[in-house]
């Protein structure tokens, strides 16, 4: 995340594992910074680096994207890890998930394997704020394998990890006003 300001630009990187980002002693973030100084022509402290945590990993699905890739590269078989991925990400919250992993899975011959567990939407407006995605490409042995995560968060109207716009076609379904019982006849009976 960039956000800019009249006197200097704070980027925010978010990352599951801030240790490795910062280095020793805040080595990495430095060099970073000058880094960038020096590919944008920036002036000395005019760029802050910073870096938070990612809270809820099972629902990034970069994240995930990068898990799967990982576990990929280390021989897991593609049914094993993709599963894997489906119940992490359900255990954390989330209302669907999708993993796609094609390329040469077994054999010459490339085919694509879909994972789905969930609703997942597909069209509309809401998929703008309801639906994080994510792309990765694994080389392995036998050649390069994309994998595709796409994940569908629940709504939360705080905000902080779904989106506090609710969808369109939800229906709520409220409860009925009480009415006055009454003891006797009601009205005039002569």
């Amino acid at each position: 995340d960039v956000r800019f300001s009249p006197t200097h630009i704070d980027v925010i990187i978010t990352a599951t594992r801030t240790h490795q980002v910062f280095g020793d002693k805040g080595r990495r973030i430095r060099e970073m910074t000058s880094l960038l100084q020096k590919r944008f022509g920036l002036k000395e402290n005019t760029l802050e680096i910073f870096v938070d945590k990612l809270s809820l990993r099972g629902l990034s699905a970069a994240a995930q994207a990068e898990s799967l890739m990982y576990k990929m590269m280390g021989g897991l078989a593609v049914r094993k890890a993709a599963y894997g991925v489906l119940r992490f990400v359900n255990e954390s919250g989330a209302q669907g998930v999708e993993v796609v992993v094609s390329g040469k899975l077994r054999g010459q011959r490339a085919k694509s394997m879909k994972f789905t567990n969930g609703l997942m939407i597909h069209s509309g407006d809401p998929t703008n704020y309801y639906i994080d995605e994510a792309v990765r490409h694994v080389e392995l042995r036998q050649g390069i394998l994309g994998i595709k995560v796409k994940i569908m968060l629940s709504h939360d109207p705080s905000g902080k990890v779904g989106p506090k716009k609710p969808l369109p076609d939800k229906i709520v379904i409220l409860k009925p006003k009480s009415e006055a019982t009454t003891t006797g006849p009601v009205g005039n009976f002569n």
